[in-house]
């Protein structure tokens, strides 16, 4: 099972290799710093994650996410935590079925609407402190 999973898991990742972007640029280190901290609030959020039907923990979810994120860095391919969300942590690049996120009794949602909401949150909270 877990040589099946990884397996899966390069293949997804090989799949991300003919995503067209408009042009490749650096992730800056400012925009790492925010992919880092939205895949640390998903891993201790408590949320379950939706991926090709099947629920991973959120921690399982950030291992994933995060396998994804140093391709498209490695390859300039996600310059902004905007681009990684939409390019990478929304759907399989495998099947091409949105991922989802499941917190508690809520409703299941596109991964794509909560990571926006999340990094929005972030954000704001990084403006009230000042940090």
């Amino acid at each position: 099972m877990v040589l099946a999973k990884r397996i899966i898991c390069a293949v997804s990742i090989c799949m991300l290799l003919p995503l067209k972007l408009v042009q490749a640029a650096d992730m800056s280190a400012a925009s790492r710093f925010e992919v880092d901290a939205l895949l640390n609030h998903l891993a201790s959020s408590g949320c379950q994650f939706n991926r090709n039907g099947t629920w991973y923990s959120a921690a399982e979810a950030k291992a994933h996410l995060n396998k994804k994120l140093e391709y498209l860095v490695q390859k300039h391919l996600a310059s902004t935590a905007e681009r990684f969300i939409d390019e990478a942590a929304s759907k399989s690049s495998m099947s091409g079925k949105s991922y989802q996120v499941k917190c508690g009794n809520e409703a299941a949602q596109e991964s794509a609407v909560w990571l926006h909401s999340a990094l929005k949150e972030l954000r704001n909270k990084k403006a009230v402190s000042g940090k």
